[in-house]
């Protein structure tokens, strides 16, 4: 059995009738307001001198529009023409959101827009990579909040801007629990049964699946902010209940503790996140700027300068930018995934459904060695539109943790092998120099990877590749291989003269890149086989897909046998083993 639904995904069912819906009231000011917000910047930064004098002693201005309308007594035409373009933009506005709706089936999510030219996006729920809210500053003041529908597919995602912020949070957890299989799982469940599934009337009288509590749904549109339950009556009453909502809605902890357990939540200390921002890339090319620009100073070259203090002054916000971005970060597991979420005026959470997740790579950059950092990225087959933490790509995991935070992180994204079974064996792969249960490139590959060459290994176990690599930027690639889409085996000139190949796994596009160099030519002819053959296996036990579907023996009996469907990227039929032995010359 699914665990009970919470007040905000019951008070979303109604939207997930199959019917089409509209946004937020408000979504008009909030897509087009930024047009609003701009035009009043330029009318005050050129009436700054007017306002100033109005103040304190009003100068002449001579040939100031402003004084040319009055003097030409052109005031009326003039208020006249700013209310009709501001009516034009609220009409057009308006239309806009009227022809912007929204529905949700069983099999996807819909969304149509446009008035001349009309534009319709679906989303699959097989497809579903994950769902990303975000609370941009503007939008908590109304109560809103964008819903990103992350899709397998190039362009693919779907984007509901803007709903209600509790029914952002509602739809995301009805959406997954549909993606999930749950609902067919039940229905199949009573069917096979012999009883019917027990339906609830809504208060719109359509009918949604699943246990419902009787009586009519009196919930009302909580999600937008125009009715709640027990909200005092009159209209003073109202507007307290609403303000101090949105006051409880600024102040709330990003992650609500009774989201997810306690030991799942991994979150950041400030200090290290801006020890992690100091001790970068970034840093290091500014050290560099700086030196050059001093030692061009104290040549007589000045001019230096002044191209480049700018750019340094600038950088500044660089670091306020990704450090404000990165606060409150935490990961945790919930019931339908990994959730993600960060923020500090602009609030932003991504729950990536299981099964989702390609590729995993813990890395260490040499300058966080003696601090013991790492980060973690992942591959996945969509990406949110929107930026993930510190201004880094969404697949940026775990930006910075200690090798604590690195075993519950991937206890949450490959919670089947990260167990204590493996601790050891994944720690080897992060720390370890080499010569132990890996298998290693042999000791003439030093003519190519002098440093590296006896940390060089890989390891299958229990359907997941390891792949360990770097000396002085360690790295951990690990590979589900139910998500394996090809593995291909290279070998060049020079390593045709001393016997080694090299080894690259293709998954989904991303940051992780599982490749191996270096490696005796017949063992990596052994690997190529293994992999292949664990694929296949792999891909025809994995159930990920449909992640709390009944197992197939206790559901109703269906018409054809289960495939894997479009969503999971292990390939529909078994790999071919013959691919990719190349040699290039």
């Amino acid at each position: 059995m699914s665990a009970p639904l919470s007040a905000a995904e019951r008070a979303a069912e109604r939207y997930t009738d199959g019917e089409w819906h509209r946004l937020h009231p408000a979504t008009p000011l909030l897509r087009g307001g930024i047009v609003f917000v701009a035009i009043l910047g330029f009318v005050l930064s050129n009436l700054r001198e007017r306002i100033v004098g109005f103040f304190v002693g009003t100068p002449d201005f001579g040939g100031d529009p402003i004084d040319q309308i009055y003097d030409h007594g052109w005031e009326g035409w003039a208020l006249l023409a700013i209310a009709v373009v501001l009516l034009l933009c609220l009409g057009a506005f308006y239309l806009s959101w009227r022809m912007h709706s929204f529905r949700i089936t069983d099999d996807a999510v819909e969304v149509r827009s446009g008035i001349l030219f009309r534009t319709q996006r679906k989303a699959r729920l097989d497809r579903i990579q994950g769902i990303n809210v975000v609370r941009p500053v503007l939008a908590r003041i109304f109560g809103a909040a964008k819903l990103d529908i992350s899709v397998a597919g190039h362009d693919a995602n779907v984007q509901l801007a803007y709903l209600g912020s509790s029914l952002a949070d509602g739809l995301r957890g009805d959406v997954l629990r549909m993606a999930s299989g749950v609902r067919a799982s039940e229905a199949g469940a009573g069917s096979a049964a012999g009883g019917a599934v027990a339906a609830g009337t809504v208060a719109d009288g359509t009918v949604a699946d699943g246990p419902v509590a009787a009586g009519p749904v009196t919930a009302g549109p909580v999600a937008d902010g125009a009715v709640a339950p027990g909200v005092p009556d009159g209209r003073v009453g109202a507007v307290s209940d609403l303000v101090t909502r949105r006051v409880n809605e600024f102040i709330a902890p990003e992650l609500d503790p009774n989201a997810a357990p306690p030991e799942s939540v991994v979150k950041i200390p400030p200090l290290r996140l801006l020890g992690s921002l100091v001790l970068s890339g970034f840093t290091i090319f500014l050290l560099v700027v700086i030196a050059l620009l001093v030692i061009g100073a104290s040549t007589g070259r000045v001019w230096l300068l002044l191209i480049v203090l700018p750019g340094l002054l600038g950088s500044a916000s660089f670091y306020i930018n990704r450090f404000t971005k990165s606060l409150r970060y935490s990961i945790a597991g919930t019931p339908d995934g990994v959730r993600v979420g960060f923020g500090l005026l602009t609030l932003s959470n991504e729950t990536l459904p299981p099964g989702r997740i390609h590729a995993v790579e813990v890395l260490q950059p040499l300058l966080w060695r003696p601090f013991g950092w790492w980060q973690i990225r992942i591959d996945t087959a969509g990406h949110s539109k929107e930026k993930g933490a510190a201004g880094q790509p969404n697949t940026t995991m775990l930006p910075v943790g200690d090798a604590a935070d690195v075993s519950r992180v991937l206890g949450l994204v490959l919670p089947n092998f990260a167990t204590d079974e493996h601790r050891d064996l994944i720690a080897a792969g992060m720390t370890s120099k080499g010569r132990d249960a890996f298998t290693g490139s042999p000791r003439r590959a030093a003519w190519v990877r002098p440093f590296s060459w006896q940390r060089n290994g890989y390891r299958i176990v229990d359907g997941v590749i390891l792949l360990r690599r770097g000396i002085v930027w360690r790295s951990l690639a690990m590979v589900p291989l139910a998500r394996l889409q090809s593995v291909e085996i290279e070998q060049g000139p020079i390593d045709r003269l001393l016997g080694l190949a090299g080894a690259r796994l293709h998954t989904v596009s991303g940051p992780v890149r599982p490749r191996l160099a270096a490696l005796d030519a017949p063992q990596s002819v052994t690997l190529f086989d293994d992999v292949a053959s664990g694929a296949i296996a792999s891909a025809q036990s994995d159930r990920s897909h449909r992640w709390a579907e009944l197992p197939f023996e206790q559901a109703a009996p269906l018409a054809a046998p289960p495939t894997v469907p479009a969503s999971s990227t292990a390939p529909t039929a078994a790999p071919d083993t013959s691919a990719h032995r190349e040699e290039n010359h």
